[in-house]
């Protein structure tokens, strides 16, 4: 198991290279010295609270991720902020899908709630998505009210 450090630097160094940031960019954007970016990189040093938020926030990642989140353990690395990854859901013989109990506790949904499924069958794969159906309806009924204003 990873310790914090060992975890904090490792998200530090995943999010700058998937940004493409020098260490130095890092130093400038959040106020300190490049050296200091580089001991949190290498594990030396931590970053203080204020320096972990600023990050976050930087990398529009949750506090509570850049420190906690190891990408060893979960197979996938850090999201952004108000991004989830909740598991793979099996379809049934009848169609059915069961959510992950974290997905449906996350989200806020419980039995008798409707969903629009989405899907898309471009050349470049398939994909489904689900959302609410009052959230599809308002968005919906916002693109229809803007053509027929137009």
């Amino acid at each position: 198991m990873k310790s914090m450090k060992n975890i904090i630097s490792a998200n530090l160094r995943y999010l700058r290279n998937i940004q493409g940031w020098s260490q130095e960019d890092i130093a400038e954007k959040i106020g300190v010295s490049r050296q200091s970016v580089a001991k949190w990189e290498n594990g030396e040093t931590l970053p203080d609270i204020l320096k972990c938020e600023a990050l976050a926030e930087l990398f529009n990642v949750t506090l509570d991720d850049l420190v906690r989140y190891n990408s060893d353990e979960q197979g996938l690395p850090i999201p952004p902020k108000n991004k989830h990854f909740f598991g793979i859901a099996t379809i049934g013989e009848r169609g059915q899908i069961v959510l992950p109990k974290s997905a449906r506790e996350t989200m806020g949904l419980k039995p008798g709630d409707k969903l629009v499924v989405l899907g898309d069958t471009s050349q470049n794969g398939k994909g489904i998505a689900l959302i609410e159906s009052d959230q599809f309806l308002k968005m919906t009924g916002q693109i229809v009210d803007k053509i027929f204003k137009e």
